[in-house]
């Protein structure tokens, strides 16, 4: 029996091949964490160097100190953060025994806890959220260049699973573009708008004017300018836009990228083909399978998303000027949400790029109800010369006859004395009635 080490690594990503190996595990990985808490405490030091409320030595030390990780146990922390609650109180003993000497007094001076976790875990989302925009513009390139490619490739439009009118792939393809640029787009607004959090014991900073700051604001905008981060207009230990903005954006995210997943599970089933993925996986039992792993690793992220969300907007609810528990449980669902729209992030990359398109089993596939998918413009063009009313009873009819006896629709309604000299053969043909799909499409992909 293989013995397992409880002090090893707790996630080693087993149950988790959509975020496994992709930038957003190593972005919000213990050590990544870690590193985050590391540099809210240098960035703090330096901060009040910079306007001289600390020596520049004393922001030296910090900063060197912090920037061994070795001298810092993540486990460890771990496991002494129970006494007090968080990882925080621990790495500032640690940290502070690193500085030693006459500058151990700045590390974590006139700070809380919260400050350091908030804005290390900003940090971690930060970091995090310019790999997955990376990834988000991948995917956005790849579906362009499909959509355009395929601006014309006619294929079965369906609603509540059947065969509704024709469209093409290329009006499909834009569409999933058009989703995964509103959610690069709210990541980046999101992105941009990050924040420190430094607020002292209860959000008034009355420690730091303690130590001499003499202006409110000041030293929270030297603390954003050191990290790369924003200055608040005020602490937001219980004013947790940040979270909640971040939380949104993610779960949108999924869900966008979850849209055109769910597309290609259906019309990459075997009984419809009409796409593929490029490099399918296997099966256990199965040697003949190519499984849809990619869409299917984004389906499953954009199920899980919303209610990983939904705990950090419960989080909002939080209590006096600082909260016991609705700010501790944030931590594990947003590390889990950026981790999972990551991945998906990759994963939709990696699947739009390689997507195979069968133009030829779209094609096929329009003329399977013999004719039928293109009765909405058969009512439209003959209500003129038989009436509505006539129209409809009679295409009703014609339908009707064209399921029970196999034949087509065109076939049938040239037997109707009425429609002598009407190109039923024309009005019939499914690729000649796509509507604006192809000017929507090319509308679509001026989209920069």
């Amino acid at each position: 029996m293989t013995h397992v080490d409880p002090d090893a690594d707790p996630d080693a990503g087993l149950l988790s091949p959509g975020r496994a190996g992709s930038p957003a595990e190593s972005a919000t990985s213990d050590a990544a964490v870690l590193r985050g808490l590391l540099d809210a405490e240098a960035g703090l030091t330096r901060a009040q160097a910079a306007l001289g409320l600390a020596p520049a030595a004393a922001a030296d030390a910090v900063t060197r100190a912090a920037a061994d990780e070795g001298r810092f146990d993540a486990r460890d922390l771990a496991l002494r953060a129970r006494p007090g609650g968080n990882p925080v109180i621990p790495l500032v003993a640690d940290l502070t025994a690193a500085v030693a000497g006459e500058h151990a007094p700045y590390v974590h001076r006139g700070a809380t806890s919260q400050d350091i976790m908030d804005t290390a875990l900003m940090l971690v989302a930060a970091r995090t959220l310019d790999g997955l925009l990376g990834d988000l513009a991948r995917t956005e390139s790849a579906l362009g260049r499909l959509a355009a490619a395929h601006r014309d490739t006619v294929m079965p439009g369906r609603t509540l699973t059947q065969h509704a009118v024709p469209t093409t792939f290329g009006l499909k393809a834009a569409g999933w573009r058009c989703l995964v640029l509103d959610a690069r787009d709210r990541l980046r607004t999101v992105r941009a708008s990050l924040p420190v959090q430094l607020g002292g014991a209860a959000g008034t900073l009355a420690a730091f004017g303690v130590f001499g700051a003499t202006h409110a604001g000041e030293l929270t905008e030297a603390y954003a300018t050191e990290l790369g981060l924003v200055a608040p207009v005020l602490p937001w230990h219980t004013l947790r836009t940040p979270i909640a903005d971040l939380a949104g954006a993610l779960a949108f995210t999924a869900g966008a990228l979850g849209k055109p997943a769910a597309d290609v599970l259906t019309l990459s089933r075997t009984e419809i083909g009409e796409l593929g993925e490029g490099a399918g996986g296997g099966s256990s039992a199965m040697p003949h399978k190519a499984n849809p792993v990619r869409a299917t690793l984004v389906a499953a992220a954009a199920r899980r998303a919303p209610a990983l969300a939904a705990t950090l907007y419960a989080s909002m609810a939080a209590e006096d000027e600082r909260p016991a528990g609705a700010w501790h449980a944030e931590w594990e669902p947003l590390r889990d949400l950026l981790r999972l729209v990551g991945g998906a992030a990759r994963d939709a990359a990696e699947l739009a790029e390689g997507l195979q398109v069968h133009a030829d089993v779209m094609r096929e596939h329009l003329f399977t109800t013999h004719g039928l998918i293109v009765s909405e413009r058969l009512a439209a063009e003959l209500a003129p010369l038989l009436g509505r009313a006539r129209a409809k009873s009679l295409l009703t009819e014609a339908a009707r006859r064209t399921r029970a006896e196999g034949r087509t629709l065109a076939g049938i309604l040239a037997d109707e004395p009425d429609l002598k000299g009407v190109d039923l053969a024309d009005l019939t043909d499914p690729i000649h009635y796509t509507g604006s799909a192809g000017a929507l499409t090319d509308r679509a992909l001026e989209r920069r």
